[in-house]
């Protein structure tokens, strides 16, 4: 059931009436995060799972299983007359052929049959730049927010993302505030005309003005990742609860291997403790969280836990057949087989965004193998870029377009010996926070020391030229290849825009070429050899 919106931003400076203060009372959150596209299930490398690995038993996710478990939650709970509203911390876009063939239109069909209350806008929301967002603004009739972003410039959103919102939810007034990643400005589109202010100071006036008109629970759906999540509970006064995403840290109340409890108890200005809570990502595990407010509004209680969502929870029967529905134009060119591996291709973001894995070695590889004899000496790849591992066996197209999904296109140019290491330190400048501007590389090979300070962690780097391994000199000129997005200055890389002579950003698409390297190339004998290093 959908909750009624009893006030948005420009609406509750004209609200006149205080609200009822309420009695004691449990709300119940359910929420997700993240979702990257994975409309179909997922295999354990969280890319998507075939139909044998389906039959087996071994899939988890897809929207499908997402709508069983928010129903069988929801549905009982709503009957015993109790509160409960589900939430999404941003990020559904990008990721899987579903997004790639429809450009949201999918995401937005799924959300609202299932039945979210609201979003939060994540950086991804911005990869087709604003008039990318239509798509899902116009497809959904919950309020989509992010309260640090002024769109009021920008012809195609103004008046369509909201700060914060009010929801009624039984009879009890639940107020939304949000904040999306500054980070956006660099790793996603979202141009010139949208201004992105500080998240505290725009989450505490969001808090102040709900406060103000007598909102007695604030929650705070972020999508700025868990150590900004804890940097926002420990600085904004009024925020009661957390639910974020970005960072896809998977919290658990049970599972020994998480990455943090569930939920995470930080302590606000006021020495209050606010719950903050993260469900992995790729539709794997959805939140629960319950939480008795008392009577003021202030949290007396919170427990819950992400729940697995296994091959023990059956999809939902209608939804699914949608799902075949929409997967019917794009089946064949996912089912295509391009090569083999010999075995696991490591492309997990905890790995490729800190330090050489065997994904990065393969896209950057394959990249400088396709532009070599135009001269080019070093490839450098964006690890963020990487967006999944690939089991070992049979390689589809599908696969790869699940590692690479962002069409991003070959771009080639030259570059100083000088840019590149500027290039190199801003790609190991922000490994403690997961950022995805860390760097994989082919033709050069670089020790990093991450105790240094910033702009003098690169230690040496030396560059193959032709078979024999080279100091890297700073006068001279290498031939360089990357993506067009960080050729644009994308994940920090401004050396590359501005500092590129002879650039060409429109070449092969990168998982055409990916695909191609692995045909060439299989079976496919995935590796590390060393070529990144940290000092010890």
């Amino acid at each position: 059931m959908r909750r009624q919106i009893i006030a948005t931003t420009a609406s509750l400076a004209a609200l006149c009436v205080s609200l009822p203060v309420m009695a004691e009372t449990t709300l119940h959150i359910l929420h997700i995060n993240d979702l990257h596209s994975r409309i179909q299930p997922i295999n354990r490398f969280d890319s998507t799972c075939s139909a044998e690995d389906e039959a087996a038993g071994a899939c988890f996710g897809g929207v499908a299983r997402i709508a069983t478990a928010v129903n069988a939650i929801r549905g009982p709970l709503e009957a015993a007359g109790e509160k409960i509203i589900v939430l999404d911390a941003g990020d559904q876009y990008q990721g899987s052929l579903f997004f790639t063939t429809y450009r949201g239109a999918a995401e937005a069909e799924f959300m609202e049959a299932i039945g979210f209350d609201a979003m939060a806008l994540g950086n991804h929301e911005f990869n087709n730049g604003p008039e990318g967002l239509l798509p899902l603004l116009d497809g959904v009739s919950f309020p989509v927010i992010a309260g640090n972003l002024d769109v009021a410039a920008d012809p195609v959103l103004a008046g369509r993302v909201q700060d914060h919102v009010v929801l009624d939810v039984n009879g009890v007034q639940v107020g939304l505030v949000s904040a999306l990643t500054r980070d956006t400005m660099e790793i996603s589109s979202p141009g010139p005309l949208i201004g992105f202010s500080d998240e505290i100071a725009a989450l505490q006036a969001d808090v102040d003005a709900l406060t103000q008109q007598g909102v007695g629970i604030i929650i705070a759906l972020t999508h700025v990742g868990l150590p900004d999540d804890i940097r926002i509970a420990q600085a904004v006064s009024g925020i009661d609860v957390i639910v974020g995403g970005h960072s896809h840290t998977y919290l658990s109340a049970s599972d020994p291997g998480r990455a943090g409890p569930y939920p995470l108890w930080i302590s606000n200005p006021e020495g209050a403790m606010v719950p903050i809570v993260q469900a992995y990502a790729y539709s794997k595990y959805l939140g629960h969280l319950e939480v008795t407010f008392d009577a003021a509004g202030d949290v007396l209680h919170a427990q819950g836990d992400t729940l697995l969502l296994d091959a023990s929870v059956t999809p939902d029967a209608d939804i699914a057949a949608r799902v075949a529905e929409l997967a019917g134009p794009i089946e064949a060119a996912m089912g295509v087989l391009v090569g083999d591996t010999q075995g696991v291709i490591e492309g997990d973001r905890s790995v490729c965004r800190a330090m050489e894995c065997a994904m990065g070695n393969l896209v950057a590889d394959a990249m400088l193998d396709r532009v070599r004899d135009q001269g080019v000496q070093i490839a450098i790849a964006n690890g963020g870029g990487l967006r999944a591992s690939i089991d070992a066996g049979p390689i589809t197209m599908g696969e790869v377009l699940t590692v690479l999904p962002f069409q991003n296109t070959l771009a080639t140019f030259q570059l100083t010996g000088a840019d590149v290491v500027t290039a190199l330190e801003n790609g190991v400048s922000q490994v403690a926070e997961g950022a995805g501007r860390f760097p994989q590389v082919s033709g050069i090979r670089f020790v990093w020391d991450p105790a240094a300070d910033p702009g003098a962690r690169i230690v040496s780097a030396e560059v193959d030229m032709g078979g024999v391994w080279t100091p890297l000199d700073p006068a001279a000129t290498y031939g360089v290849v990357s993506n067009n997005f960080m050729r644009g200055g994308g994940d920090g890389y401004a050396v590359f825009a501005a500092n590129a002579v002879n650039p060409y950003d429109f070449g092969p698409g990168l998982e055409e070429v990916a695909a191609r390297y692995l045909t060439e190339n299989s079976p496919y004998a995935p590796y590390t050899d060393g070529r990144i290093s940290m000092v010890d």
